[in-house]
């Protein structure tokens, strides 16, 4: 590259490098709370009515303007007259000229810095933890009644569930259509492993390993809900042992939802849901009731911290669940959760929506970017092809 015109563009990546960092550091000190964001938040656009907007105006016009001062009084040595260093000093004009418009993208990631020291993704991470674990308890008392959500299908936890459910109809007069009755059972999902290909001439391990579980051929091709070939060998999923939800001391309305409020990234979504249908298994059966009260005070912390508005005492609230879980036959018509739903859901969507799609060019100005972009450095690009020509041409001793 013609060595004059290669200072010129060091120095000027040096001094827009500057600038960068000063709109880097001014986004992570001006950055908002994370209480205070709301359903619209999203990181910085030129917005041409703010001060970021209306200092990069200034702060952009003031630096071309001085490179294209700089650049007309710049004498080219003859190393420019070949197209070689024409074209790199094209590339470098298309970086500085990136780097001259794209300030408030520094302030951007300035605010996402902050976003980040303020709730590192660890921190979020537990967050949503929590309140997936807790979600079965915090619905407005109506949905309760949803089959879509609430039902035996839907307990991954513990043994023999999950289940899977078989609906009989049951007609009492073969000549009248309409009188019958529907019959609900469940039955455990179960998987064996066989040494057979086809199911239709198990050996003699295979065969002992069925009657161990009160199988036979017959009664399994019945039972099977899918099945599929490994290596030489065969895995059935199957109907298993019966068994009665609506019945069981341990199971209770709580334990019937596996949905997750937020899943958290990088994670299996099936694991997830089964771990927390264990821990909450455990908050119900197995550890002392203070420990339910005192994830309840986390939830309150976690509402607290990103000022969602709570009502929840959490004595109250684990009294009632505790009663809803030993009275499972009491129709849900109340439990004391009040919270702004409303609000936790626009708080973490916001949350979600910067921490793993983060738009540092916002689609609605991306068009204008470029081509602002593109028009700066064509212009600067045309600016120093005509001073070099020109200035080349002036000199008697190069032949442009």
């Amino acid at each position: 590259m013609e060595p004059r015109l290669k200072r010129i563009f060091i120095r000027s990546m040096a001094i827009l490098l500057a600038i960068h960092l000063a709109y880097f550091i001014y986004g992570y000190f001006t950055f908002r709370s994370i209480g205070d964001y709301y359903i619209y938040t999203e990181f910085y656009r030129f917005k041409f009515y703010d001060d970021v907007s209306i200092s990069h105006f200034f702060v952009t016009s003031i630096f071309l303007f001085i490179l294209t001062i700089v650049l007309i009084r710049w004498r080219p040595t003859p190393d420019f007259r070949t197209w070689r260093n024409r074209l790199f000093s094209g590339l470098w004009l298309m970086v500085i000229a990136l780097f001259s418009v794209s300030f408030f993208i520094s302030y951007s990631f300035g605010c996402n810095a902050k976003m980040r020291t303020e709730v590192p993704e660890k921190t979020l991470t537990e967050d949503k933890q929590l309140i997936n674990l807790l979600q079965p308890f915090l619905y407005y008392y109506p949905v309760y009644s949803s089959e879509n959500i609430f039902q035996p299908e839907h307990i991954l936890y513990p043994k023999p569930y999950p289940v899977v459910m078989e609906r009989d109809t049951i007609f009492y007069n073969p000549q009248d259509q309409y009188n019958y009755s529907t019959e609900t059972k469940y039955y455990s999902i179960d998987t064996i492993l066989l040494k057979d290909t086809t199911l239709k001439s198990l050996d003699s391990k295979s065969k002992s390993i069925l009657n161990t579980l009160g199988l036979d051929e017959n009664s399994l091709q019945k039972r099977i809900i899918s099945q599929q070939k490994k290596g030489d060998s065969v895995q059935v999923i199957y109907k298993g042992m019966q068994v009665y939800p609506d019945h069981d001391e341990d199971i209770s309305i709580f334990l019937e939802d596996k949905n997750l409020y937020l899943p958290i990234k990088k994670l299996d979504e099936k694991n997830q849901q089964y771990n927390n249908a264990v821990k909450r298994y455990q908050l119900l059966n197995q550890y002392p009731k203070d420990s339910l009260v005192k994830y309840f005070e986390k939830l309150n912390a976690v509402f607290k911290k990103y000022k969602i508005e709570s009502k929840i005492k959490t004595a109250d609230l684990a009294q009632d669940v505790f009663y809803f879980h030993n009275h499972r036959d009491d129709i849900l018509n109340e439990i004391r959760n009040d919270h702004d739903r409303a609000a936790l859901k626009e708080k973490f969507g916001v949350l979600e929506r910067l921490f793993y799609n983060s738009n540092f060019l916002h689609p609605n100005i991306q068009n204008i970017f470029f081509l602002v972009w593109f028009g700066v450095w064509l212009l600067l690009f045309l600016l120093m092809l005509t001073v070099g020509f020109v200035k080349l041409k002036q000199n008697k001793n190069v032949q442009f």
